[in-house]
Formats: C-alpha cells, sequence, structure tokens
C-alpha cells in the first residue's frame, strides 16, 4: 500500500514538471510577476494536495466508523437504533472536517490575491 501511494505521488509530481518549468525573464517586473505566479502555482497545488489528503482520512475515518457501527449491531441488535443514531452523528462530524478543507481549498483557488 505504501508503495502505492509512493509511486502515485511521485507521478503526479513527474506529470507537473512541465507547469513547474518557467522561462527567461526580460525585465524585473516580469521576473517578479513570474515568481508571484510560481507561489501562487505552489500554493495551489499545496491545497490540492491537502484536499486530496483530507479525503482520504476522510473516508478511512467514515469506514472505521460504519465498521465499529456494524460489529456492535452484530452483537446487541437491540441497540441498533442508538447505534445507527451514533454512526450518522459521528459521520456528519467526519464529513464536515472534508468540507471545511474544500472551503479552504476553494478560498485558495478563487482567491488571486497577486491578481495575474
Amino acid at each position: 500500500m505504501k508503495g502505492r501511494v509512493l509511486l502515485l505521488t511521485l507521478f503526479t509530481l513527474v506529470i507537473a514538471l512541465p507547469a513547474l518549468a518557467a522561462g527567461d525573464a526580460a525585465t524585473a517586473s516580469q521576473a517578479a510577476h513570474l515568481a508571484l505566479k510560481k507561489y501562487y502555482m505552489f500554493v495551489a497545488m499545496g491545497g490540492a494536495i491537502g484536499f486530496g489528503f483530507a479525503c482520504g482520512g476522510g473516508g478511512i475515518g467514515q469506514g472505521h466508523v460504519v465498521n465499529g457501527t456494524i460489529l456492535g449491531t452484530a452483537r446487541n441488535p437491540a441497540l441498533s437504533g442508538k447505534f445507527l443514531t451514533t454512526m450518522m452523528i459521528g459521520l456528519a462530524m467526519i464529513e464536515s472536517l472534508v468540507i471545511y478543507m474544500l472551503v479552504i481549498v476553494l478560498i485558495i483557488f478563487y482567491t488571486n490575491p497577486f491578481h495575474i
């Protein structure tokens, strides 16, 4: 599993290499503009990678919650209603963290502080 994640990360970085290449700048203002563009690009890539980790972690967490609920219901079917209520609240809390990360990423992507 770790090998697949590492391979996928390396593949993503290799695919992104052409986007990281910048041409020669003719003037100092163009060089500053290109530096800001590159900085903003790294910020956007970091947001996308962070959102990927948030979604993966949220999915793993939700899987653990559902697994625990199913095991608890199998052991004591009489409490399945309470387990279901607790599970839904837990899933909502986990999903809210992913939605918060989505909001942060959308703010990063669509707020252009450098006007480029």
